[in-house]
């Protein structure tokens, strides 16, 4: 899948966490200062384009709702990266994270009692 901007993620998990929307509700989820609704709808588009999201028809207007779920999007995004930045492997990645201090023999063990776990 095409890779997404931030603004583009951001937009994606409000279809996510709220379900179907039309733009001029997802514009109402919106921070201030709250983008232009011609904005909003281009991004809508953008992300329509990409395979992200899809609609339904009611008369001249469309409701849009995710194409693809967020456990989905998030397993795609981190196979693309240990495919890029660590040549597609996962051991490369874990002892990356091990000398980084970002996992602890501990963790690493609990994982190793995970993994045997469902053998």
């Amino acid at each position: 899948m095409k890779k997404l901007t931030q603004k583009e993620e951001e937009i994606l998990a409000c279809f996510w966490a709220k379900g179907p929307m039309f733009v001029k509700e997802l514009l109402d989820l919106q921070e201030e200062p709250k983008p232009h609704y011609n904005t909003l709808s281009t991004i809508v588009r953008i992300l329509e384009e990409k395979g992200y999201i899809s609609y339904k028809a009611y008369g001249n207007t469309y409701q849009y709702y995710a194409q693809i779920t967020e456990e989905d999007y998030r397993k795609n995004t981190l196979n693309n990266v240990i495919d890029k930045y660590f040549g597609n492997s996962y051991t490369r990645v874990v002892s990356t994270l091990i000398e980084e201090e970002k996992l602890s023999i501990d963790e690493l063990q609990d994982l190793i009692k995970q993994i045997k776990s469902k053998s």
